[in-house]
């Protein structure tokens, strides 16, 4: 699997710990992460218990702990499900995709499934797309409707400063998959051809062609009810 790039670094940290520290420290914030989930209350909210459980997570991650990041995250993911608190519920996708354990491209596949259906910020969304155009190979499509759809969920859930930066990235993320695709360098009419010619133009071919991805990336494996929570969406 391959390392996050800077790019990633950039805007997609999701993370609540300061990975500048110097490494001793990160056992003792572990301690104390741990510790501050015992001391929870019995009755504590399930999704209290879980962004703690993320917190631990994400130490566990950064002191190469994989398997038990994974253990971790995994049940914080549970919890928030049962919660319907989405947003948290990606995070923990994002940390498991990162543990690189067996199912981490399940995980990636259920965390961007939520990240496109529910109106979460744009650039947690544009983080996970972002993943599966570092997991796609060259030649495929797959990294261009990632990157397409990284571009599309910025225009429709970003305003103002917030927009210019983030579609800056995005736009940088589709040069980089048409350079690598085709070819395709510092050339706008031939970078619209290529879109046009796959198709990345039209929201709901691309959304579509997105979704089966996802159904071949989890399989069987998703971890939510998806029909259920399709029938309770709005509308509009």
């Amino acid at each position: 699997m391959k390392e996050p790039g800077p790019e990633k670094m950039l805007i997609g940290d999701t993370s609540g710990i300061d990975l500048t520290e110097s490494q001793p420290s990160l056992p003792e914030l572990l301690k104390e992460h741990q510790q501050h989930l015992a001391a929870l209350p019995a009755d504590a909210a399930p999704a209290d218990r879980a962004r703690v459980e993320l917190d631990i997570a994400e130490t566990q991650l950064a002191l190469n702990q994989n398997e038990a990041a994974w253990n971790t995250a995994r049940k914080a993911f549970e919890r928030f499900a049962e919660a319907e608190h989405w947003q948290d519920a990606i995070e923990a996708c994002d940390i498991l995709y990162r543990t690189g354990q067996p199912e981490a491209i399940v995980a990636l596949g259920n965390g961007v499934w939520l990240a496109v259906t529910y109106p979460v910020p744009a650039q947690l969304t544009v983080t996970m797309l972002h993943h599966i155009v570092d997991e796609t190979p060259d030649d495929s499509d797959g990294a261009a409707v990632a990157a397409m759809a990284a571009q599309y969920i910025t225009d429709l859930r970003t305003s103002d400063e917030e927009h210019e930066s983030l579609s800056f990235f995005t736009t940088q993320i589709l040069g980089q998959v048409a350079k690598r695709h085709r070819g395709i360098e510092n050339d706008q009419e031939m970078l619209d051809m290529w879109i046009e010619i796959l198709g990345l133009n039209d929201k709901q071919q691309l959304l579509s062609r997105l979704s089966t991805m996802l159904d071949a990336m989890v399989g069987e494996n998703w971890w939510v009810d998806r029909d259920a929570l399709r029938a309770r969406l709005p509308v509009n």
